[in-house]
């Protein structure tokens, strides 16, 4: 079990880095050690704080990281994460598991049928957050969501980042492990808190994601948007099949 919460950290932590989904690889994997939704939900964000910082420090050491734009971008995503985080403690994280096979599924039509809407062109500048409301209601929804649940919040932050504020690929990475850390702290304190924290399996994963993290982070840089927009569509349906599947 050791080596499973070391090596599915490794993975998560690349995934996570270049698309989102590695929340459903750790949670699964912790409620295998005995634990119920809730302590593996609180437990899984240890790793994801780690793997977060970890992966911000990198994308701006490359210089891919804007950090002006964060701090209005934190706004309504940590407005947001407060309310998602305080309801998960008290209600099971399932009862969002429709809002994220809903958006994968739009998100994998989109990034077939029309890609433009998603992956932002070379020349494309991005949008500031001031003149586009909708993508400040989608950051308040995307903290909720990633206060409530975690697992897959990394697809809705790209469907924003990206596809709204039309960030190119690897600034989205960078800024969406940005973020995820900003919610996350905000949310491992209600956990503990709420004593749903379970500190050594959760350590154990985190160690695992730094490895992951420092690969996925060297791979974003050195392949092209293209690569980087295959590997996402592919998580994407993976992530659906999996979920259709379960």
């Amino acid at each position: 079990m050791v080596a499973a919460l070391l090596g599915s950290g490794v993975i998560a932590g690349f995934i996570n880095t270049l698309a989102g989904g590695g929340g459903l690889l750790i949670l699964p994997l912790l409620m295998l050690t005995g634990m119920g939704p809730a302590l593996a939900n609180g437990t899984m964000r240890v790793g994801v704080l780690i793997q977060c910082l970890e992966g911000a420090r990198q994308f701006h050491r490359h210089g891919s990281m804007p950090v002006a734009a964060l701090p209005g971008i934190m706004v309504p995503t940590l407005a947001g994460a407060l309310l998602g985080t305080l309801a998960a403690s008290f209600l099971p994280t399932t009862i969002l598991e429709p809002v994220l096979l809903t958006t994968l599924v739009v998100m994998a039509v989109v990034m077939v049928l029309k890609p433009s809407t998603l992956v932002a062109g070379p020349d494309e500048a991005p949008r500031a957050l001031a003149s586009t409301p909708a993508a400040w209601a989608g950051l308040f929804v995307t903290g909720a969501y990633g206060g409530f649940a975690q697992a897959g919040v990394g697809f809705l932050l790209i469907a924003v980042l990206a596809g709204q504020l039309r960030y190119d690929l690897v600034r989205t990475n960078g800024l969406k492990l940005a973020i995820t850390a900003g919610f996350t702290i905000l949310a491992l304190g209600i956990f503990v808190w709420r004593d749903q924290v379970a500190w050594a399996p959760g350590l154990l994963v985190a160690a695992g994601t730094l490895l992951g993290v420092r690969l996925g982070v060297g791979f974003a840089h050195k392949v092209s948007q293209r690569v980087l927009k295959w590997i996402l569509l592919v998580m994407v349906v993976t992530v659906c099949a999996a979920a259709a599947l379960k």
